[in-house]
C-alpha cells in the first residue's frame, strides 16, 4: 500500500530512541502531517523536529489516547516503559502498564476509522528455553508459541500482539506487527539504565578512554550472545511491515551474531584501545543467546537488514564519545 503522505501519521512514543529516528524519516519521505506524542516533556525527547505536531501526554490515560487522535490515518506505536536488561527485569509491573498505551490507542483507531496501525513488539516475546546456548538457533516467528515470553515486558508485547490481531479480526482495523530485535544507533539512552548492549559498551569504553582508565566493567562472562540491528534498517523493515499486506508479526532484526566480548573487540578497535575486562557475575545478562531469523522478510518483502554492524557500531560510538567528551563521567559502570 502506498501511504499517502498528506494525511497525518500518529508517532506514539515520538520522544524515544526509535520514535525519533522515525519522526525524521517520516519526514525526509515527504510526509507532510506529523503528529508525535510522548509521556516525556519535550526538552526530553531524544531528537526534537520543530515541523511536526509534537505533544506531551499520557497514552495511558483513555482520553488521551483519544484526543491524539484527532484526524489521524496512520498510527505507529512505539510507545512503553522499557530499557535495558536491568531496568526489565526490576520493572515488570511498569513495563507491564505500556498495556493500556496500545489498548486504548487501538480503541480509539477503531472509533474514529483509523486505516492502518502499527505496534513494536519485542524478540522478548520468544521463550527462554529457546535461547539457553550461546550458539543459539536462530528465533523463527513461530517460535513465540507455545507461549512463555520474558516475564513482565515480554508479555506485555505478547498480549498487546494478540489484541492487534483480534482488532484485525473483530473490527476491522488493518494492523501490523513487527519484532525487533535489539535496536541500536546514536540519538538514544547511553547511560542510567535505560541503556541497550551496544550504547553502554561504547559509553563505557569512550570514558576509560577520556578519562585514562584502564578496565571496564562487563555484566556476565561477555560469552552471551546476541544480534544487533540498526536504526536505519530498523526503520526500513518497519515501514515495509506498516505499508505492506502481510497481518502476522515478523522479525525485523539482523542475523549477525556474536558475543558480548566481541562486540566489546569491535568497539575497543573503532576507540584505538585495548583495556582490561572486569566481569560481573552477579549482573543481569538476560538469556545466554538470541539470534533473528529472517526466513519470513525475505520472502515476504525479499529484504533483510543490511547495515553490519562493524558500521553500525563506528557510527554509534562516535556519537557516544561526542557525548562523554560533554558530560561527566559515570565512574566505568
Amino acid at each position: 500500500m502506498e501511504l499517502d503522505r498528506n494525511s497525518t501519521i500518529l508517532v506514539a512514543g515520538a520522544g524515544g530512541f526509535i520514535g525519533g529516528h522515525l519522526v525524521g524519516r517520516l519526514l525526509s519521505d515527504g510526509f507532510e502531517c506529523v503528529r508525535g506524542v510522548d509521556l516525556k516533556p519535550l526538552q526530553e525527547w531524544y531528537q526534537v523536529h520543530p515541523e511536526i505536531d509534537a505533544r506531551q501526554s499520557d497514552l495511558r490515560i483513555r482520553e488521551n489516547a483519544y484526543d491524539a487522535m484527532e484526524n489521524v490515518r496512520y498510527v505507529v506505536n512505539l510507545a512503553a516503559d522499557m530499557g535495558g536488561i536491568e531496568f526489565i527485569e526490576e520493572n515488570k509491573a511498569l513495563c507491564m502498564l505500556s498495556v493500556l498505551i496500545n489498548t486504548h490507542l487501538l480503541e480509539a483507531s477503531r472509533d474514529t476509522d483509523v486505516e492502518r496501525f502499527f505496534f513494536s513488539s519485542s524478540a522478548c516475546v520468544y521463550a527462554a528455553e529457546r535461547q539457553v546456548e550461546p550458539n543459539v538457533v536462530a528465533l523463527k516467528e513461530s517460535d513465540a508459541y507455545p507461549a512463555m515470553p520474558e516475564d513482565g515486558y515480554g508479555w506485555e508485547k505478547l498480549f498487546s500482539e494478540r489484541m492487534c490481531r483480534h482488532f484485525r479480526e473483530d473490527f476491522g482495523l488493518e494492523t501490523r506487527t513487527a519484532r525487533f530485535h535489539n535496536i541500536y544507533g546514536p540519538y538514544g539512552a547511553f547511560r542510567g539504565g535505560r541503556e541497550k548492549a551496544p550504547a553502554a559498551i561504547c559509553r563505557k569504553v569512550a570514558e576509560a578512554k577520556r578519562y585514562g582508565e584502564s578496565c571496564i566493567e562487563i555484566w556476565g562472562d561477555g560469552e552471551q550472545t546476541r544480534s544487533f540491528t540498526y536504526i536505519d534498517d530498523c526503520l526500513e523493515g518497519l515501514l515495509r511491515a506498516f505499508s505492506g499486506e502481510f497481518v502476522d508479526p515478523i522479525n525485523v532484526g539482523s542475523n549477525e551474531l556474536l558475543s558480548i566480548n566481541q562486540l566489546v573487540d569491535i568497539v575497543e578497535e573503532i576507540a584505538g584501545v585495548s583495556l582490561e575486562r572486569n566481569y560481573m557475575m552477579d549482573a543481569p545478562t538476560g538469556v545466554r543467546g538470541r539470534n533473528s531469523d529472517n526466513t519470513l522478510i525475505q520472502e515476504v518483502f525479499n529484504w533483510q537488514p543490511s547495515v553490519t554492524l562493524r558500521k553500525g557500531i563506528e557510527l554509534t560510538y562516535r556519537w557516544v564519545s561526542d557525548q562523554v567528551a560533554n558530560s561527566r563521567p559515570t565512574f566505568f559502570g
